[in-house]
């Protein structure tokens, strides 16, 4: 007679592949929830608009998020590794300026990924959410023109290009373009004042949605890649006094 003890239940073959499991959920670190807010500032930051660096104190950092410095410098260290702040030595943490020729790279880059957007936009969004990016400019009109409010107008023209691509229902395409955000909606809130280019954007933003409701991808694909190219370029010729 067998002396082994007897299994509760039968033993059954199968798999590990096969087993069906559902995942713990896991709760975000703090240095997780310090990069997210820490990242989610640096970008609402106008870093070109203001003369000199802007540098981050480790200790005020910690005390406004009621954490200690070990997360607040863990999450630091990761914001440096993709480029948003720089270590400077004896010095402290700065929020990183890019040259010139970097800004110009980086809305050209900007450029490229929104074309792509604007047809991931036809492909995936409704009819409805499209008109979303109408609304954005309601509040401007014949009576009302975007160089006369041109705080007003920068927030929705920077809100209308985060919409094309939250549109496209990518991810991936969000977090890449978020990764440059900080540096091409700071130079827009510059430039836009300039030049009549408010009057301009308007223009160039309606002609967008238009091609976008007509689901003509290839006039979006252009329109948005030459709008946003329009600005590599005029960065390019009238930048003087922004760049250090």
């Amino acid at each position: 007679m067998s002396t082994h003890p007897k299994a509760p239940w039968p033993l059954a073959n199968v798999s590990a592949s096969e087993l069906t499991v559902a995942p713990f959920p896991i709760e975000p670190t703090f240095k997780t929830r310090v990069y997210d807010a820490l990242k989610k500032a640096i970008i609402a930051l106008d870093i070109y608009g203001t003369p000199g660096e802007t540098w981050l104190d480790e200790r005020q950092l910690a005390e406004r998020l009621g954490v200690s410095r070990t997360p607040i410098r863990e999450a630091l260290a990761m914001l440096e590794q993709q480029g948003f702040v720089k270590s400077v030595p004896r010095r402290g943490i700065s929020v990183l300026r890019k040259s010139k020729r970097e800004v110009v790279e980086t809305i050209q880059v900007w450029a490229a990924l929104e074309a792509m957007a604007a047809r991931l936009v036809i492909q995936n969004a409704s009819d409805a959410q499209i008109n979303q990016l109408r609304h954005i400019f309601n509040a401007f009109h014949d009576a009302r023109q975007p160089a006369d409010y041109l705080s007003e107008y920068s927030v929705a023209n920077i809100r209308f290009h985060q919409t094309i691509i939250e549109l496209t229902g990518s991810s991936v395409l969000r977090q890449t373009t978020e990764d440059i955000l900080l540096h091409v909606r700071g130079i827009r809130q510059i430039t836009i004042s300039q030049d009549g280019r408010a009057a301009r954007s308007i223009e160039d933003h309606r002609a967008i949605i238009a091609a976008m409701e007509a689901r003509d991808v290839e006039a979006a694909e252009r329109l948005c890649r030459d709008h946003t190219l329009g600005l590599a370029n005029y960065v390019d010729q009238h930048s003087e006094g922004i760049f250090t």
